[in-house]
């Protein structure tokens, strides 16, 4: 049994520092990917971050509470935990409290396990002393420090979360003019078929956006006064008042061009620009169905 006891703890306490690990791993290769979180304010990602924090080790301190809950009552701790992360915190402890068994204490005479409000044993018939019950009943509330600690880091995470979505809904902190050096970021989804990058030409196809969805990629300029940039694009429904907006830009130098209904691909100078990356966007108003090959030659 204290094998067993041992071997449980080991598994947690690899368990719970390894998804930490996971978390902060996802969220450094994201912040690499969206080079540096470009166009958002640094307080969101660490709100997202400090929310996914506290709610694990909200997480952690209850399975922590209900491991030692199961120890005291005599059920599987170890079951019982890996429930309780299954089924997320708040149904974890519902369902622990409406299933865990009942506390027990042992028949002075007889040595079987009887309820602690128990006045005989069901075993053998022994009368069983009211000082016992009232010892087992007096224990109060067992490991409060993981409460506590729990109820105080699910405050917090609440706390986060809210910050979050305010900040979020606002807009402040976000980054949504398209006509920015830095990154757009989007409130907005999009629906695509595909998205590729390869070989300097960039492949868009989606069926819609959310309004004023912005979907850009970065290219490199080699010699201005000789290259174009060439647009190959079909909208394939067009709402009335519905565009689609062409960008580029580059430090304070910013083109846009209406590319809703091109008859032919468009080729565009880029002798106002210089050597260097450029930021080529799609600023989607309503079109759907649209299929895009954009390349600098």
């Amino acid at each position: 049994m204290k094998h067993a006891n041992n071997k449980s703890r080991l598994l947690l306490s690899i368990g719970i520092p390894v998804i930490l690990l996971s978390v902060f791993l996802r969220f450094g290769l994201y912040y690499l990917k969206s080079d540096g979180f470009s166009g958002l304010s640094l307080l969101l990602p660490i709100l997202l971050l400090s929310f996914l924090l506290f709610a694990l080790c909200t997480s952690a301190f209850f399975a922590a509470w209900v491991y030692q809950d199961c120890k005291k009552r005599g059920d599987d701790p170890v079951l019982w935990t890996i429930v309780f992360f299954l089924a997320t915190p708040f149904m974890g402890l519902l369902i622990y409290f409406l299933r865990r068994s009942e506390i027990k204490t042992t028949c002075p005479v007889c040595g079987h396990r009887i309820s602690v409000k128990a006045k005989y044993c069901e075993e053998c018939g022994t009368h069983v002393e009211k000082e016992e019950n009232s010892v087992m009943v007096r224990q109060g509330t067992h490991h409060l420090k993981f409460i506590i600690a729990g109820v105080m880091s699910m405050v917090l995470m609440l706390v986060c979360l809210a910050g979050f979505i305010v900040s979020a809904a606002a807009g402040n902190g976000i980054n949504t003019d398209v006509a920015s050096e830095d990154q757009v970021w989007n409130l907005g989804t999009i629906s695509m078929n595909y998205n590729t990058y390869l070989d300097g030409v960039w492949k868009l196809d989606f069926r819609s956006a959310g309004e004023g969805f912005v979907k850009e990629q970065n290219m490199t300029i080699a010699d201005p006064d000789t290259q174009r940039l060439y647009a190959d694009i079909s909208c394939g429904t067009v709402p009335d008042g519905a565009t689609l907006v062409l960008w580029l830009v580059q430090e304070d130098t910013v083109k846009s061009v209406d590319v809703t209904n091109l008859s032919e691909p468009l080729e565009y100078p880029l002798n106002e620009f210089k050597n260097g990356k450029v930021h080529i966007r799609l600023q989607i108003n309503g079109v759907e169905d649209t299929v895009s090959e954009i390349y600098i030659q």
